[in-house]
């Protein structure tokens, strides 16, 4: 088969396409032979090292495809139709094994590309919104990066639970698209005053939580956007991570509260996975999450994905196809 390896950390050139061996299955294993590949965001910092992984490594982490080989004591078939995005590294390959235990099951009614393309960020979207805080009917929150990948299904799902929702992005563009997949108010980066125009929407009282994947350029204004014991969801570096934080700043900010989650935390278990990814898909099919694939890539040309992701920020999810 061939498979994308990276032997060294650095740009898009470290991608290598490569022929591989991919094996029978072990005991609790399958084989996955991959029909859509997709594309995150996180991938480039596994890439550039921002995420340190053992080299040489496979890449990518997320992908929809049908079994094709198990192994024994698996709950899963020859021919089941399968996603997966929190399951180890290598999804950029034509097949992969991978523990049964991490696959999720693809219900009808979603094909492949819409698997690959939802999974990874509705999963994250699930756990932000559900489990790291329960956003509310009626709730006002900020997310920055408000057209990204993540961003749009965020808003889309926020809006559909009845919150209120405060973006930013960087050009009109984005604006618009955000505004059409349910922020209630959308700003540019270069806007003046961010705080204020917060407090302005939110008659004084800020906000109970901020939901902030940005980092280092976004995070004092997200911080200043809470209200007193505010919870500030720090769950990403799109712009590097945040500088040193002295934590008396919670206290002179009002008894703030901070956390760094990631997705493998809240997806642990068989369990916690099946059912986040459930909760995904109930939303695909009744349509209260759209999802919108703006690019479509041969796995040969992952270079090129690569710098095209980095170049626009992630608009919309992208996929490689094997």
């Amino acid at each position: 088969m061939k498979k994308v390896e990276i032997q060294t950390v650095g740009g898009p050139e470290v991608l290598s396409l490569v022929e591989a061996e991919v094996g029978a299955p072990g005991p609790g294993m399958v084989r996955v032979a991959n029909r859509a590949i997709g594309l995150n965001y996180i991938d480039t910092y596994h890439r550039s090292g921002l995420y340190p992984l053992p080299l040489p490594t496979g890449i990518g982490l997320e992908g929809a495809g049908v079994v094709d080989a198990v192994g024994d004591g698996v709950d899963l078939a020859v021919g089941d139709r399968v996603a997966y995005c929190a399951a180890g590294f290598g999804a950029y390959s034509e097949a992969i094994l991978l523990p049964a235990e991490r696959l999720v099951p693809i219900p009808e009614g979603i094909d492949f590309d819409t698997a690959a393309a939802v999974l990874l960020k509705g999963a994250t979207v699930e756990y932000l919104i559900q489990r790291t805080y329960a956003l509310k009917s009626g709730d006002q929150t900020l997310f920055p990066a408000a057209a990204g990948g993540v961003g749009l299904i965020f808003g889309q799902w926020a809006a559909a639970l009845g919150a209120e929702v405060i973006g930013t992005v960087s050009s009109e563009a984005k604006r618009e698209l955000a505004l059409a997949n349910g922020y209630a108010h959308c700003f540019l980066n270069d806007e003046p005053d961010l705080v204020a125009k917060v407090r302005e929407i939110s008659g004084g009282k800020m906000l109970p939580v901020v939901y902030d994947g940005v980092g280092a350029a976004t995070f004092t204004d997200s911080l200043d956007c809470l209200a007193p014991r505010g919870l500030m969801v720090s769950f990403g570096n799109a712009s590097g991570s945040p500088p040193p934080f002295d934590l008396q700043q919670l206290a002179a900010r009002g008894s703030l509260y901070i956390t760094r989650p990631s997705l493998m935390a809240y997806v642990a278990s068989k369990e916690e996975m099946r059912a986040s990814a459930a909760a995904v898909f109930d939303r695909v099919l009744d349509g209260r999450i759209k999802v919108t694939i703006a690019q479509r890539y041969p796995l040969a040309e992952v270079q090129r994905a690569h710098a095209e992701l980095e170049a626009r920020r992630t608009v919309g999810s992208s996929l490689l196809l094997p």
